[in-house]
């Protein structure tokens, strides 16, 4: 578990005045604040109240807080000097609602963080981020960890040992020769391109999902949109962000196969199928496909696996991450991951047998394969863990959107009556709610389909609360129906690896924010699943976590060491406490949650008919 101390101006999009002015913002809030750390404080105060005198109970609890004081002081120090002698690691994540920056010293412990909150949008029928919001989000994210880092230690972040970027994969984020982007962003909540991904899944024989980003140029050449023959490089969010940073056009293993397939053997995308895809594409016509001879292969990014060098910061990127000049280039930066891979990390679940839960905006579980799957499943996505070990991965698009939606609905009830409740309150206060429901929801059915689903082969979503007459609608129910609904379309995928292909799941561990209230996300989760499910004390912050880990393995790695043996034996193996490892926290399945879930996934599965229907008739 973590441990956590007291375009083509650049790119024609680059950072904005806006950006630097909201950097700004928080270094001058940041600047305002006091600058003396705990351990110093700890000391002055230990300092004052211990008088020569003191004696029995008040001389025992000073000599304490004394000794307190001291050891606050000894890892305060330590960890300034790991800033100042560059052992540190950076990890930065664009995750879906929110970008998490995260600094760790040389025990892999987090020691300061920083983040900024930014929505996607639906424009023209289209789920985008614009590229201005990614610099503005990640200087503010930036600018809120330095703050960090000197309200606490009150030095300045002028460097990291190592950096990494890691985002939401897939999507269709495409450039010309200029560098100037072609097309507003596509992300991976788009479903689109369902036509694509069914042609290159029966091309292939290998499930192609919607969101990947090769569908999505797939089905921009079915579509004939004219900016594709102007293409000349794709690439992931995390890509995209790594490539103004560093000037390399390169890209970790794991992001890579939520791009195109993986052949893991050969560390590389699939050549079998980049040499179908450039068939298909040549059968399409004359302007349909790529322009200036250019194959599939020539606009895609270098593959990279965990460990190795994938550039430096520059002069321009130190720039584009913090305006205020005070971060210095030359770090050296790990692979760009996505979320799926920074996930495994997070959680050490990139061996064999091992698997995770992910549960934000969208929500996954992955496990690492022993042996290939018997058949191609469309429900089922093969991915890579980030040293490129295949992986299972039942995904689905939707998870708390729609939870997030009603509990600010409460929230504001709460207000009218004067009773103003900050968001980890009444986050806290309704998951505690739902153990108190009736295990079936009382009769309740909530769908969280905000966007669609290929799950259940919904091509749009309508977020929808049904009841029969006789239900009981209380809170409880209601906040046990919405987080079963973010479970519901996850057990429908999960069905097929543990009842048709019996991979066999020991233990689960859950990271996400659907974990943060401890116990209740994790308790339902085993019980939907029929699993345990561990959680880790840095559940909620993974992400951040694990691509800042990554870093660290470029950085600390000795040898041929792999990244499951660094994992397993210099970050996880310590007792509770000791470093970033420690114990965990685990949920079994519980009968009586699992009976309710059973009886609320039989209305969901017979239910699924009214979705349709509103997606068809709600306009």
């Amino acid at each position: 578990m973590s441990i956590f101390h007291s375009g083509a101006a650049m790119a024609g999009d680059g950072a904005s005045a806006g950006a630097s002015g909201a950097a700004g913002a928080v270094g001058a809030v940041c600047a305002a604040g006091a600058t003396s750390t705990v351990g110093a404080t700890g000391i002055a105060a230990v300092a004052d109240g211990a008088s020569a005198g003191a004696t029995g109970a008040a001389g025992a609890a000073c000599a304490s807080a004394a000794a307190g004081a001291s050891a606050t002081a000894d890892a305060d120090g330590a960890i300034r000097r790991d800033i100042a002698e560059g052992r540190t690691a950076l990890g930065i994540e664009l995750g879906s609602t929110r970008i998490k920056a995260s600094l760790i010293d040389s025990r892999h412990a987090q020691i300061a963080s920083g983040s900024h909150d930014w929505e996607n949008r639906l424009e023209g029928g289209i789920w985008t981020y614009p590229l201005d919001e990614v610099w503005s989000g990640l200087q503010a994210s930036f600018a809120a960890l330095a703050c960090d880092v000197r309200r606490r230690y009150g030095v300045e972040l002028e460097s990291a040992g190592a950096i990494g970027i890691s985002a939401m994969m897939h999507g269709y984020l495409v450039f010309g020769a200029d560098g100037r982007q072609l097309v507003p962003f596509r992300t991976w909540r788009n479903t689109t391109t369902e036509r694509a991904a069914a042609l290159l899944t029966e091309t292939f024989r290998f499930n192609m999902p919607q969101r990947w980003s090769a569908a999505h140029l797939c089905q921009a050449m079915l579509d004939g949109e004219p900016h594709v023959s102007g293409v000349a490089y794709m690439t992931t969010l995390a890509g995209y962000v790594h490539w103004k940073l560093t000037g390399e056009k390169v890209i970790g293993i794991g992001d890579a196969s939520g791009m195109f397939p993986i052949d893991s053997a050969a560390s590389g995308y699939d050549a079998r199928m980049l040499d179908a895809f450039d068939g298909l594409a040549a059968g399409l016509g004359a302007g349909a496909g790529l322009g200036a001879g250019r194959r599939l292969a020539d606009i895609l990014p270098k593959v990279l696996v965990a460990g190795d060098a994938a550039g430096r910061l520059t002069a321009e990127g130190a720039a584009l991450l913090d305006p205020s000049g005070r971060f210095r280039p030359g770090a050296p930066l790990c692979p760009p991951e996505g979320d799926a891979g920074t996930g495994m990390v997070a959680t050490n679940s990139v061996a064999e047998r091992t698997g995770n839960v992910s549960a934000g905006t969208s929500i996954f579980a992955m496990f690492v394969l022993e042996k290939a799957l018997s058949k191609v499943y469309p429900e089922i996505d093969m991915v890579t863990t980030p040293a490129g070990k295949p992986v299972a991965m039942a995904h689905c698009n939707n998870c708390t959107t729609d939870l997030d939606a009603w509990f600010r609905l409460f929230g504001e009830i709460a207000e009218l009556f004067g009773a103003r409740v900050g968001k980890p309150e009444l986050y806290d206060a309704l998951y505690n709610a739902a153990l108190d429901g009736d295990p079936d929801c009382g009769g309740l059915l909530s769908y969280n389909y905000y966007s669609g689903e290929p799950v259940t082969k919904l091509e749009q979503g309508r977020p929808l609360l049904a009841r029969l007459p006789d239900s009981r609608l209380t809170v409880a129910n209601m906040a046990r129906s919405l987080l079963f609904s973010a479970m519901a379309t996850l057990k429908l995928g999960m069905a097929i690896l543990t009842e048709k292909e019996r991979v066999a799941i020991d233990r689960l561990y859950g990271h996400g924010g659907l974990f943060k209230t401890k116990g209740v996300g994790q308790r339902l989760m085993a019980a939907a699943l029929g699993a345990p499910v561990a959680v880790m004390e840095s559940a909620g912050e993974g992400g951040a976590w694990g691509i800042a880990l990554l870093a660290a393995y470029l950085l600390n790695r000795r040898g041929g060491e792999t990244l499951e043996a660094y994992l397993a034996g210099r970050v996880f193996a310590g007792a509770a406490g000791e470093g970033a490892g420690g114990g965990d926290s685990v949920a079994m399945p519980d009968g009586r949650d699992a009976a309710g879930f059973a009886a609320f996934m039989r209305r969901y599965e017979d239910g699924l008919a009214i979705e349709r229907a509103a997606a068809e008739h709600l306009k």
